[in-house]
């Protein structure tokens, strides 16, 4: 099952080339008080809300793919977690390229664990980017993102695919510079999600899937899930001996090769086999890196 949230907040289910409408099924959700649970609501509760999006497709309006505007499939991650350096190719053009390594020792994602993304970062596919610091290189990476469907703590790399709610193509745009990666990739707009989440049921290997990405037509990066250095799996494993996972929680599991700058009014179109493709845009101005006096 493809879904996707749409056209601001409502939500829909891909059936081919349309979009149903099906925000119906959201008033199942419980009603919750503050403080609010630190998870999707939505992706907590899709095991059992799954017959219920089946049923509401059989009358829900109607929309062209082409004629709707995507939000992040996920409305609420809890983490935004980044595997830095997870392709050994990547890791390779980072040790020879200092626009890239700034200085540091490009050694292995074992050393350099994971890193945070803020929430505040998250924007779907029909947003622009917005670039900041013209003075400085922003680079685009194209990520599988992998949506954390249960709680999970711990979770042995036997077990943890079970925890796995779905997948969907993603953006870890990146400011290059001396700063922390939480920091520098953590600027708005510079997580991207979309166009829709793919139930992990469809997905009979996640570690087999092509990915790529081109810039104005342009193939800049190309490669295959199965050159992660960590697998799906293992990044689970990894994060959750760290983190509590909860469901919403997005893993950004690495980029490949290619990774290049990006300006200004250039249009992005990114791709994961049997996941989907997106095209987004760069605003066509900087955004203000401060405030102004």
């Amino acid at each position: 099952m493809r879904i996707c949230r749409f056209n601001g907040d409502r939500l829909g289910v891909v059936d081919k080339d349309e979009v149903v409408d099906v925000t119906a099924v959201l008033d199942a959700l419980p009603a919750q008080r503050y403080p609010l649970p630190q998870h999707d609501l939505f992706i907590a509760a899709l095991p059992r809300l799954r017959p219920l999006l089946q049923q509401a497709m059989q009358a829900g309006v109607r929309h062209p793919v082409g004629a709707v505007r995507f939000a992040s499939p996920v409305a609420n991650p809890g983490k935004i977690i980044g595997a830095p350096i997870n392709y050994e190719a990547h890791a390779a053009e980072s040790k020879a390229n200092q626009a890239i390594a700034h200085g540091r020792n490009v050694t292995s994602i074992a050393d350099w664990g994971l890193f945070l993304k803020a929430g505040s970062s998250l924007v779907g596919c029909d947003q622009d980017i917005v670039l900041r610091f013209p003075d400085r290189r922003n680079d685009h990476e194209v990520e599988l993102g992998v949506v954390i469907g249960s709680t999970c703590h711990r979770v042995r790399r036997e077990d943890a695919m079970a925890h796995v709610a779905g997948y969907t193509v993603a953006l870890d745009m990146t400011l290059r510079g001396t700063e922390f990666q939480c920091f520098r990739k953590s600027i708005d707009s510079y997580s991207v999600l979309g166009p829709w989440m793919v139930t992990a049921d469809e997905i009979a290997d996640p570690n087999q899937l092509d990915l790529w990405i081109t810039v104005n037509g342009e193939m800049r990066q190309q490669s295959n899930t199965r050159h992660l250095v960590y697998d799906i799996a293992r990044l689970i494993e990894f994060a959750s001996s760290f983190y509590t996972l909860e469901p919403g929680d997005v893993i950004m599991t690495g980029t490949p090769e290619g990774v290049g700058p990006v300006r200004p009014g250039d249009l992005l179109e990114a791709g994961v086999a049997q996941v989907g493709s997106f095209k987004i845009r760069i605003a066509p101005h900087y955004g203000d890196a401060l405030p102004a006096a």
